[in-house]
């Protein structure tokens, strides 16, 4: 039986992964939490927290539950307390790929992150349908080996199957390619169009068409072009469809978009994300 330590166990995501892991014969789980809040969770759960410094001094593995803001203050406070050859999982690549994580050369850091349920899917229950985030429906999941012997990512992709389950394929990416994913492809990218069709939307409703028929009219179109844009339609759009877009690229997208997949802009991100001075 493994022991894993789990920080941030009260929290939404840690306390998922408390009743997953739980549930795994293979897995003692030690949750730790700070929060009176998420103390308060986990006891209504059934669990006891369980001190930091105990929890470290048994763990084989720790999962960093917690938000990427507090990785590296938590991280540097439990890394020279491990236990050599100790597993630290952390959740999301800003952290790892910013350089907050503090050197130790006798431990693993493993990253991993959720998919997501894919937009098309073979999904057929409703509450399955219904899942955007994962836990219900099936999802991929992204993971890389940051520093640590083969035996580090064996370990840590069975947890995250376990984690993100129900789990289809796994990805070993590097951590750099991760965050290439997010936030770059994700969120600097994705996130921002999303939005900007958003104010396309209420644009069109705020020039006098029913909000009903533009966001029914939007969701459909939206549903046929992902498909065709991303192959999952043997079809292309149409001839005045892509001379409306070359049109409309140089008035809604600036040149030299792609630069934000750049090393240097990647590093400014995640060093923003996990609250690091652009100065230092």
């Amino acid at each position: 039986m493994t022991t894993i330590a789990l920080f941030g166990a009260g929290g939404k995501i840690g306390a998922r992964i408390a009743t997953l892991l739980n549930q795994d014969q293979r897995y003692r789980t030690l949750c730790v939490e700070a929060g009176e809040a998420g103390i308060a969770r986990l006891r209504g759960m059934g669990f006891e927290p369980v001190a930091a410094d105990d929890a470290i001094g048994q763990a084989e593995a720790v999962i960093l539950a917690v938000p990427d803001r507090l990785i590296g203050q938590i991280a540097s406070e439990i890394v020279p307390k491990l236990n050599s050859r100790t597993v630290v999982i952390i959740l999301d690549a800003a952290a790892p790929h910013s350089g907050i994580l503090p050197p130790r050369e006798d431990i693993a850091y493993f990253v991993t992150h959720p998919c997501h349920p894919p937009l098309f899917n073979d999904e057929t229950e409703p509450d399955a349908r219904r899942d955007h985030f994962g836990g219900i429906a099936k999802q991929h999941v992204v993971c890389a080996l940051m520093q640590g012997p083969e035996e580090a990512y064996t370990l840590g992709e069975e947890l995250a199957r376990i984690m993100f389950a129900p789990v289809m394929n796994t990805y070993r990416l590097t951590v750099e390619q991760i965050a290439i994913l997010e936030p770059a492809l994700s969120e600097t990218l994705a996130l921002t169009l999303v939005s900007v069709l958003r104010e396309g939307l209420d644009e069109a409703v705020r020039r006098g068409v029913p909000e009903d028929a533009a966001r029914a009219f939007l969701m459909g179109h939206l549903n046929i072009e992902l498909a065709i844009f991303f192959g999952y339609l043997d079809v292309d759009v149409s001839d005045g469809a892509k001379l409306a877009v070359q049109r409309a690229m140089d008035q809604i997208i600036q040149l030299g978009w792609q630069q934000i997949f750049e090393p240097a802009s990647i590093m400014q991100e995640v060093r923003a994300i996990v609250d690091i001075a652009p100065h230092a």
